[in-house]
């Protein structure tokens, strides 16, 4: 009797490796960092990935995200590599700040709150995060120009989102650069009237700084 020939197996159905968990795990923190996921839905598919048996498991966390890019690099916090996991779930130290005929600044070392309201009437004010510590991974910062200004500055790798509405005045939007998947998101939201909100991102005082990382007021 002829030994039966074996059968050729299905690439899906075969069993997952810890380097298997950890690309689709770095698929997944790409994504939440882009904003492409929700922090509950990253949560829940980080879960399944390390529970994972088979390729099938971890093809189905994926399919909806594009191909991830290689070579990601962690960006530097003067100088060094940043290490965003010691700068995420600190216990805030601000949440609003309010300029009228006169400003505030937010600067330095401090830790904003996952929800951070900034309001200028007549006046002007500066949220730096350059330096900053994140109560959550994801921070909304409101601003409200009214016959003033402020400016957003995030470091680079974090990424900045921009929901704000302007009448007759203006309200920044980020410029397209790379994105680290372990840094914050920044969500900047509200409204402006007859004044205006600025984004940048530039590198801590003192670190190199190149000219992509850097963005205007635009609109």
């Amino acid at each position: 009797m002829m030994a039966e020939m074996s059968q050729p197996r299905e690439p899906r159905a075969l069993r997952v490796s810890d380097a298997d968990r950890e690309r689709a795990s770095e698929e997944l923190r790409e994504a939440v960092a882009e904003g492409r996921l929700e922090m509950d839905e990253f949560e829940e598919r980080i879960e399944q990935a390390y529970r994972a048996k088979v390729h099938d498991d971890l093809a189905c966390l994926t399919s909806d995200l594009p191909v991830r890019r290689d070579g990601a690099l962690g960006r530097r916090r003067g100088g060094s590599v940043t290490d965003w996991d010691s700068r995420i779930g600190g216990r805030r130290t601000s949440s609003g700040a309010v300029g009228f005929l006169g400003g505030f600044r937010r600067t330095g070392r401090w830790t904003v709150g996952r929800r951070f309201r900034a309001l200028a009437i007549c006046g002007g004010g500066q949220v730096d995060l350059r330096e900053a510590d994140f109560e959550s991974r994801e921070t909304v910062v409101r601003c409200f120009a009214i016959m003033g200004g402020m400016q957003v500055i995030v470091p680079p790798g974090v990424n900045v989102v921009s929901r704000g509405f302007s009448l007759m005045g203006g309200f920044g939007t980020p410029a397209p650069g790379d994105i680290d998947p372990s840094a914050p998101r920044v969500i900047v939201t509200g409204f402006t009237f007859w004044g205006g909100v600025g984004i940048a991102c530039r590198a801590p005082e003192g670190a190199a700084e190149s000219p992509a990382q850097k963005t205007a007021l635009e609109g």
